[in-house]
């Protein structure tokens, strides 16, 4: 609860042998671009909105190249701005070989970054064994 902003987002990098200087300098890029005012950056995100908690771990979660990305709802809950910075992060991940597995209701969101879609809604037959088996 005591740990500054800019160094739980570098943290991930820290963890495999980057230098802090270099680590906070990705950070600092990840949250300028999410629009986390710099203000914020010394303070610990546990005293956040929930919007800025939620582009903290977005900023965390792209600090590193991963191989694959789980996402569940990235976009959900972000204004039009940082969510369009959302799906730019996505793409350049994407651009630079990540598989990005994800959950999206949001139909524009997944649009802009899937290369195919699985439709997980129940058939309607499903659905009323479903209701019937509780």
């Amino acid at each position: 609860p005591r740990v500054s902003t800019l160094d739980v987002v570098a943290e991930p990098l820290v963890a495999r042998g980057v230098s802090t200087d270099e680590a906070r300098d990705r950070a600092a890029e990840l949250l300028s671009r999410l629009n986390l005012p710099r203000d914020l950056w010394q303070l610990p995100p546990s005293t956040f909105s929930g919007g800025e908690q939620q582009r903290v771990n977005i900023a965390r979660g792209f600090m590193v190249a991963w191989p694959v990305m789980l996402l569940d709802e990235p976009t959900a809950s972000l204004d039009d701005s940082n969510r369009q910075v959302v799906l730019e992060l996505m793409n350049e991940a994407k651009a630079a070989g990540a598989a990005l597995i994800g959950i999206f209701h949001d139909r524009a969101a997944r649009e802009a970054v899937a290369d195919r879609h699985f439709d997980m809604t129940p058939a309607p037959v499903a659905q009323e064994e479903y209701a019937h088996a509780r």
